[in-house]
């Protein structure tokens, strides 16, 4: 059985993977993966392969036990994973809770990792790794401190696991968006009132999805980024001081830009 493996695809950006995949890859089966299994069951009339949704919290480790028994069992060749689940909150440090900050880097890197390395076994020369990160991964950003770091551990993992790989056939790409409309945004925000209030550019899902996956399929990058604008952005900031670039940052935030395209 050829299945493909969405994380956080109840929705957001997980969700338009799962929609989008079938115009590179056919598989009998695709296993969606969230906690909110009535989401991932609205799947199924909405691609021709058999959904099937499995609901798991990854900030639990006995969700990797169930998972790796479903593997055992099943014994599947995974043509794809694509890990997109996460979560982030911005806002100054003290006015995050520390158990969210831990279950951000739980969920960002660790169950990045194990869902990874646990699916690595089943798949092939091929087969393709999907590790959704974020443009903070090229830059330290205050206010979204503890997010941006674990999506800059995501970025280096993902590109030193492309190197790893390669020998057996197996493609690892990270893809680095920048703002983009989902809904992240509901959950982000510690208060009425965060710190962030720039937002330079948004971007649909449906767009930086199409990008990743014709990246994957079509090219031999192991960073995808979609926009000119994001490109630009991260050529830029490898040349600058990081504290040049944070500097910027903490300037534009007392400049609200785009903030209502969030919610519309």
């Amino acid at each position: 059985m050829k299945i493909a493996v969405v994380t956080g695809a109840s929705s957001g950006m997980g969700r338009e993977f799962v929609l989008q995949l079938e115009q590179y890859i056919t598989v009998d089966e695709i296993w969606v993966i969230a906690r909110r299994g009535e989401r991932l069951c609205e799947l199924q009339g909405e691609v021709g392969a058999k959904i099937r949704p499995i609901s798991l919290d990854l900030t639990e480790s006995e969700s990797f036990t169930k998972y790796s028994t479903m593997l055992e069992e099943e014994k599947p060749e995974v043509s794809l994973l694509v890990n997109g689940a996460g979560f982030g909150k911005f806002g100054k440090f003290e006015n995050i809770p520390l158990e969210d900050s831990m279950k951000m880097i739980d969920l960002n890197c660790k169950a990045l990792v194990m869902m990874t390395e646990l699916t690595l076994p089943y798949m092939h020369s091929g087969s393709k790794v999907i590790e959704l990160d974020s443009l903070s991964a090229f830059q330290p950003v205050p206010y979204i401190t503890v997010y941006g770091a674990t999506k800059a551990f995501v970025l280096s993992y993902s590109r030193a696991m492309n190197q790893e790989l390669a020998p057996r056939g197996i493609r690892v790409m990270s893809v680095n968006p920048g703002w983009v409309k989902t809904e992240f945004f509901e959950h982000a925000f510690t208060t009425n009132q965060s710190e962030i209030k720039y937002f330079n550019k948004i971007y649909e899902a449906k767009d930086v999805v199409a990008t990743a996956l014709r990246d994957l399929y079509k090219t031999n990058k192991d960073v995808s980024m979609h926009g000119a604008l994001i490109r630009w952005q991260t050529r830029l900031v490898k040349h600058l001081p990081h504290t040049l670039v944070m500097k910027v940052w903490m300037s534009q935030q007392k400049k609200p830009k785009n903030m209502e395209q969030l919610t519309k």
